[in-house]
This record gives structure tokens, sequence and C-alpha cells, in this order.
């Protein structure tokens, strides 16, 4: 096959945030692949995760204006095949650097969120600024139906455009001797992983854990961000101190290792990889019922699903699986709906789509 120049261009290299995992995952497949890929990005900070040594980072200056600039530059310079963005003020910068450079590439946008547009000018440009995006556009990424179905509908994104590939997740092999007794007989250790900020509801998942009726249970909640020092003392309200444990940024893999399940408390999430991941340990996922775990848990076929903000269900919920976390066999099945190798194929059918008819 041919080989082609992809730019990908999102916020940071930092950790932290789904989409930016989700641009150094798949920059670095298509680099190990044999295309030339530059990933771009605002800033650096510590990488998200290991990135093929093939791809070739460009880490813009500070200031919109100055990375719009040098966004253009790069188009002018690279020329590369299709350009793609993740996160909206990326896709705004990104499809004005392409009026600047006044180049016809193709462009592909990414959207991650429902509450985007709260987040900056920039990022509400791109969402309230949609039926004059989708014309600059290629195609329209969403990473759930949902999402898609509020892109087209709600923000004028144009329908033939508009796609779902859920987001690619490393899903590890799974242990071959955890079966239903196993992972029963772990310590009722409860893990939840994400962002401590608002729209991830830890502060919900702090009231429903003071109502868990199961007295040895104990929380890990590995991430870190604004609400930490929030959430440690509402912990010490609660008289939760000595249970819940704060493990900051870490991977999860060896939380979803030693617990018997995993809560998901967030208020939205378009897609939700921590779902994903712990259902790929073999373990049972107590989320409330947004978007993103909602398909990945198929209305709670896979999964226990419980009303947004609601910490009593949230606790019940959370009591029925440390008494019976079940059998992980079809969990680890499902998770692999979920893979990078389905996601990778998803979007290598999209990039040979875009090359062939633009």
């Amino acid at each position: 096959m041919e080989k082609r120049k992809y730019l990908f261009y999102t916020r940071s290299l930092a950790g932290g945030g789904g989409a930016e995992r989700v641009w150094a995952l798949l920059a670095s497949h298509f680099a190990s692949k044999g295309d030339d890929v530059i990933l771009a990005v605002d800033g650096a900070g510590d990488q998200a995760g290991p990135i093929d040594p093939a791809v070739r980072i460009e880490v813009l200056p500070q200031g919109n204006r100055a990375q719009i600039a040098a966004l253009a530059q790069l188009l002018r310079r690279f020329r590369p095949d299709v350009a793609l963005s993740a996160l909206s003020a990326n896709a705004t910068k990104l499809a004005l650097a392409r009026l600047w450079a006044r180049s016809s590439v193709p462009l592909v946008v990414s959207f991650h969120g429902f509450e985007e547009y709260r987040t900056g000018k920039l990022s509400a440009a791109a969402y309230y600024g949609m039926p004059i995006l989708t014309k600059f556009c290629s195609r329209i990424v969403c990473v759930s139906d949902t999402l898609r179905t509020v892109m087209v509908d709600r923000w004028g994104a144009e329908a033939d455009k508009t796609v779902r590939i859920y987001n690619p997740v490393p899903v590890p092999l799974p242990d071959v001797d955890l079966d239903a007794a196993r992972l029963a007989a772990r310590p009722p250790e409860i893990v939840s992983v994400g962002r401590l900020s608002r729209e991830k509801g830890f502060d919900d998942l702090l009231a429903a854990f003071a109502l868990v009726t199961h007295r040895d249970a104990t929380l890990t909640i590995a991430g870190d961000g604004p609400d930490r020092a929030a959430l440690e003392a509402q912990a010490g309200a609660l008289g939760l101190a000595g249970r819940v444990h704060f493990a900051g940024f870490t991977d999860p893999a060896p939380l979803y290792a030693r617990a018997r399940l995993c809560a998901i408390p967030s208020r939205t999430e378009a897609f939700g990889m921590v779902a994903v991941e712990a259902l790929a340990a073999g373990l049972p996922v107590v989320s409330t019922r947004c978007a993103g775990p909602r398909e990945i848990l198929d209305g709670g076929r896979f999964g226990t699903l419980v009303p947004i903000g609601d910490a009593a269900a949230m606790a019940t919920g959370i009591d029925a699986a440390l008494a019976d976390p079940g059998d992980p066999a079809l969990r680890i099945a499902r998770a692999r709906h979920f893979s990078s190798e389905a996601g990778f194929a998803a979007w290598a059918r999209l990039l040979d789509e875009v090359v062939r008819k633009g």
C-alpha cells in the first residue's frame, strides 16, 4: 500500500484526557504501519502513553493565533494527505489554518464530548459554527452513537459526513485464571478512574460509598484534577478517610487486577474508556446512565446502570456487585468490541475512503 502522510492535531501530550490518548494511539499505529505521521500538539507535558518513535512530534507555540499560523505553515510544508483534529477548539484552529494556508487538504475532525462548547470561545465556535465547519470537513467523527445524533440534530453536522467510531482501547490479554469464584474471593475493593473534576461525579460516588452496607469495602480513586482537595475534604467529612484512597494519576491496570468492581459516577460521558478497561479486566461495572457507558454496557446487559446523581441507587448497585460480582467471561468478550484492533480497522477504512473520495 502506498505510503501516506497524516497530520494529527490535538491539545497536549499530557495524560488525563481520553482524546489525547486516542490521538497518540492512532498516530503511533499509522506510523508503525509505515505512514509518515506528524502529531502536532498545543503543549507538551508528560506523555499520556508510549508514542511510536516514528511519529514526529511538533509542539506549537503558545497562543491561539500563533498556533493557527504554525499549523498553516505545517500544512504548506508537510502537505498531508489528511489532517485530523481531536477536541473542538482544535477543530476550529485546524479549519482556520487550512484557510490561512489556502490548502485543499481533507479535514477529519473528531468530537469527544457533549459539553465541550462550554470550555472556551474556540470550542463554542466549533459547535455553534457547525453548519459552516461541516462544509470544510470531509468527515466528522463522534465517539458514540448518541453523540453523533446530538451533533447532527442539535448542532447541524451533515449526516452523510458524520460517523461514529468508538475510541480504540488497548485491551490486554485476559487473566485466564480469573473466574467467578476467584473474583468473588478478592477483597471488597472498588476502583474508580478519571479526572477529578465536576463532570466525572466523584462527589456523588463518595456520597454513595458512605451508604454502602458492606462495611469492609474500600474505594480507590485514580486520577487527578482541580477537585482533588475538595473530594479529600468530603471523604473526611463523611468519615471515610480511612477507607478511601486517592491514588493520583497512575496506570489503572494494577488497580483493576486487584479490585472486585469498578464504579463510574460520571455526570456526562460521550464514550468512557474506563468502562472498556474494567470490562476487559473482567470486573463488574456500576455506572451512571450517561451515553457512553450506556452504549458500552449495552443498556445494562453487561453492567449495572443507575440514574445520574442518585447516590442511593449507586450504593445499591455497588452492594449487589460486591455480593455477587458474577462471571467475568462475558464482560471480557464484550470489551473486545472496543479494542484497539477494532478501532484501528475502523479508522483505516475511514481514511482510505477520505483519500479516495475526499
